[in-house]
């Protein structure tokens, strides 16, 4: 990358972004030896080897995850990110050349720095701060809503059973029994358990205590909003992966920007959305190795949510896919405060670190210091454990891998400012911005109620649909075939009454 102190941006106006976006590599800070400064950046052919940005509270990571989505959207990444607390969306406006980030810029010889905006959507599954997020119950799948109810393995077991007999049913030829949405969940849930005598011996024993359990935790599910969540339209995972060329045609990567200052007070929904979406990308994207430039980057920050707790079935599927999402061309970074929020087996696939300070007011924390320092390759000019607790807000401890994949000896680095604003988006400015999506207003908006499992299960429990039901037990696939003499449609025009008698006249007992 060209040194970033050869030429100096205007004051005014919005400044290229490219700048700290060159050669392959993006900038993220400056490390300081003597009086020569020394770029730190994360090669973007590597940046698919994931990543981990750790520190305490009020240490700048925050701002930290701001210079890397601006990092990776000026060289035509796109990002989806969180924003835990609503100061991300600061991300979209032009920033202001404050003396506190001129400072800064002096310091480690910037002297191009300037300001811009980046392209943003805004997302939020409550759909009340950007456009509504949706996944289909059927697509988040019984693993991660197991988790999400807080269910024990025997529950478990059930709502699997719930998931199969709907599978069976569809491939039984009702096309119409999926699971879109919680009250479908509740429908199926609920005949699965009228019907467990029936249904014991092909799928086992359905307990209903079990079933009173699922429908309890379904019901406190729903009060805490999540019925805005599961429906359709579902969300087209690749509608993350876009890029827009700016006046210069210069395609820049959009930011996706999920707001989750409400999403955080259900924390559960919160990891479970996050792992679903990991999971679609990997499910969803074709193989294409290793590229010059991932095509999309996932910030995961208050990561530790995605591990508290988490039965092992889960930390194993959290695994596989950070381990085998990078051959997708997504590269993901987890964000926590604590390195040991983050099991060893996933650390191990996160090759680029930031490392913002961290307190040891206890032995345990002094311990955890100690095992950070202890990831890092070490510098023989720096101590790293006693850096760790030394770092300033905005510096941090980085290493990065470089070359064939090797890691970087740690640096002590300053953060660059940021480009855009410090600070959140005014309700206006926000509006204005989502109301400019006219795409995904479009293809979002509208909640659509298909018909699915709970109005096809509720149409059995008609008359009719019971009548229906006994003729399909009777006799198979009675109205498949040719020349019966019984069509579905000429029983219909007779009405229940007469689907209640020709099922009785062509029964075995009646026939006897």
């Amino acid at each position: 990358m060209p040194d970033p102190s050869t030429t100096r941006a205007p004051d005014s106006a919005a400044a290229d972004p490219s700048v700290y976006a060159q050669d392959g590599q993006i900038l993220i800070g400056c490390s300081r030896s003597g009086h020569q400064f020394s770029p730190e950046t994360i090669e973007l052919a590597l940046a698919n080897r994931h990543g981990l940005v750790t520190g305490a509270t009020g240490t700048g990571k925050t701002v930290t995850l701001q210079v890397l989505a601006e990092g990776f959207s000026a060289a035509g990444v796109p990002v989806f990110a969180a924003d835990i607390k609503g100061d991300l969306s600061g991300i979209a406006a032009q920033g202001t050349r404050t003396p506190k980030l001129a400072a800064r810029a002096e310091e480690i010889g910037l002297m191009n720095y300037g300001n811009a905006a980046f392209p943003t959507v805004f997302w939020d599954i409550f759909g009340e701060m950007g456009h509504p997020v949706r996944a289909t119950v059927q697509q988040m799948g019984p693993l991660l809503l197991s988790r999400l109810l807080d269910l024990t393995e025997p529950q478990e077991g059930v709502l699997n059973i719930a998931f199969r007999w709907a599978e069976d049913e569809r491939e039984a030829g009702d096309k119409n029994m999926v699971i879109l949405d919680l009250k479908d969940l509740r429908a199926v849930v609920d005949e699965m358990g009228k019907r467990a005598a029936s249904l014991r011996s092909t799928y086992g024993n359905i307990a209903p205590a079990t079933v009173g359990v699922i429908q309890r935790r379904l019901l406190v599910l729903e009060e805490q909003g999540a019925t805005s969540f599961f429906g359709a339209p579902a969300l087209d995972i690749k509608d993350f992966i876009r890029t827009t060329p700016d006046g210069s045609s210069k395609p820049r990567g959009v930011i996706n920007i999920l707001s989750a200052e409400k999403l955080m007070n259900t924390p559960r929904l919160y990891a479970s959305f996050l792992l679903w979406m990991l999971s679609e990308l990997f499910e969803h994207l074709d193989e294409v190795g290793d590229l010059d430039r991932p095509r999309l980057v996932f910030l995961f920050d208050e990561a530790h949510l995605l591990f508290n707790d988490a039965p092992k079935a889960v930390l194993d599927q959290i695994e596989r896919v950070t381990r085998l999402i990078r051959s997708k061309g997504v590269g993901v970074y987890y964000v926590t405060q604590n390195p040991r929020d983050v099991p060893d087996r996933v650390s191990a696939q996160l090759g680029n670190r930031i490392q913002h300070a961290l307190r040891a007011f206890t032995p345990l924390e002094q311990k955890g210091i100690r095992a950070a320092a202890e990831t890092f390759r070490a510098n023989p000019e720096i101590d790293t454990e006693r850096a760790i607790q030394e770092l300033q807000v905005g510096e941090a401890l980085v290493s990065f891998l470089h070359n064939k994949g090797e890691p970087s000896m740690v640096q002590r680095t300053l953060i660059r400012p940021p480009m855009s604003r410090v600070g959140p988006l005014t309700a206006e400015e926000r509006r204005a911005l989502i109301e400019a999506a006219a795409e995904n207003r479009g293809k979002y908006e509208t909640l659509v109620d298909a018909e699915s499992a709970f109005e096809r299960l509720a149409d059995r429990n008609t008359p009719v649909g019971k009548a229906k039901e006994g003729v399909k037990k009777a006799f198979g696939n009675l109205f498949k075939g040719r020349g019966s003499g019984l069509s579905a449609n000429h029983l219909q025009r007779r009405g229940p009454e007469t689907w209640a008698s020709a099922f009785a006249r062509s029964s075995p007992s009646s026939r006897a």
